[in-house]
């Protein structure tokens, strides 16, 4: 067990690097095959849309649970995570039993919708400077309808914890210091950034 821990340990430093703000050692082999086929298919997107920036992208994990790192940031050219947070998801998404969500695109669910969204303008709304963001699937097309965002809140604890964290009303929404470090990649990005929300 101690041969495949350490196995494990090395196969997934090789694929994620290591980083300043990374802080989460191993991932599971299931984390890291879904982290995986969703970089692929990010990959194959960005490839024939010169819109999308080609060099970043932002992967959340659903099926993380909300304690712990699930927003990731992404460095598609020396594949390798950049960072990662801790990250909300909808109110409407609980389904009572630990570990299982349900997510939905119906306007006033307060559920979180699967997908791909491109990170659209900035706005200082009700939570401060938040970034729409457009669905680009079926499962999350009325993004901008619902009017998901994303968002700091200070509910969200920076440190990961043993516990949920609060949800919001169907928005990744992230810790403040946080934020402020993906910030700067999305202001600094001359080309629009894709964050996959996937479980």
């Amino acid at each position: 067990m101690k041969i495949f821990s350490l196995f494990l340990f090395m196969t997934v430093g090789l694929f994620t690097g290591t980083k300043h703000y990374y802080k989460k050692e191993v991932m599971s082999t299931l984390e890291l095959e879904r982290m995986n086929t969703r970089i692929s298919e990010i990959k194959n997107m960005i490839s024939i849309d010169p819109k999308y920036n080609t060099k970043i992208a932002f992967f959340v994990d659903m099926r993380i649970p909300s304690g712990k790192n699930r927003f990731f940031v992404y460095d598609l050219v020396n594949n390798k995570i950049l960072d990662q947070g801790l990250v909300a998801h909808g109110s409407g998404s609980e389904t009572g039993v630990k570990g299982s969500l349900r997510f939905s695109n119906t306007p006033n669910s307060n559920c979180t919708a699967l997908g791909r969204y491109v990170i659209e303008n900035c706005y200082k709304g009700g939570f401060g400077k938040s970034y729409k963001l457009n669905g680009l699937d079926e499962t999350n097309n009325n993004a901008l309808k619902r009017a998901i965002v994303l968002h700091y809140y200070s509910a969200v604890p920076y440190e990961e914890q043993d516990y949920y964290i609060s949800n919001s009303h169907g928005c990744p929404m992230v810790n403040e210091q946080f934020f402020k470090r993906i910030e700067k990649i999305i202001d600094n990005s001359k080309s629009k950034i894709i964050l996959d929300v996937y479980y």
